[in-house]
């Protein structure tokens, strides 16, 4: 009985962890990839900002799936 619930407990928090690596790569693209990227295509700061908040609206999402 005891196996079967460590066994279950491992298979719950096993499936999050795709979800939880592609919320950080996301979190951490928007912190870093999106500013470099648009300082150097020129893109003005308003659209940064709404850039990285997409981004960090998309990786909360996947995190909560």
């Amino acid at each position: 009985m005891s196996q079967q619930l460590a066994q279950s407990k491992v298979t719950k928090t096993s499936g999050n962890n795709g979800a939880l690596l592609l919320g950080t790569g996301l979190a951490l693209a928007s912190m870093i990839l999106i500013p470099a990227l648009a300082t150097r295509m020129g893109l003005g700061a308003s659209l940064t900002g709404a850039l990285r908040m997409a981004v960090m609206k998309a990786g909360n999402q996947a995190i909560r799936s």
